[in-house]
């Protein structure tokens, strides 16, 4: 298993990975409308994917702010509802993770 240590730092890897991605989102977001009707349709309903591809984007950023702050605490791979440690193949599968197997089922 991972230390925390290393943890962190794919961490921070997927936060930057994760800022050019919603910057990506944003530029495309905030692009001007074709002339075309049609074309107008279609772009908008992309904008609409793509806001919520966003949305996924910053609750997942989110998540990865709070695992890190629990990495600086101290208390990163305790379970928030049990207290009881949580596998270390359930964080190495899903870092973020806050809950144990038991208590996230």
């Amino acid at each position: 298993m991972k230390t925390h240590d290393e943890i962190a730092k794919a961490l921070q890897r997927r936060l930057v990975e994760l800022a050019s991605n919603i910057a990506e989102i944003d530029n495309e977001l905030r692009s001007l409308l074709p002339a075309d009707w049609e074309e107008q349709a279609t772009q908008l309903e992309n904008q609409d994917a793509l806001a919520g591809v966003e949305t996924s984007k910053l609750q997942e950023v989110r998540q990865i702010r709070d695992a890190l702050q629990r990495i600086a605490e101290g208390n990163y791979g305790v379970c928030a509802q049990c207290g009881e440690a949580i596998d270390p193949r359930r964080l190495k599968a899903l870092p973020t993770a806050i809950r144990c197997i038991s208590c996230a089922g």
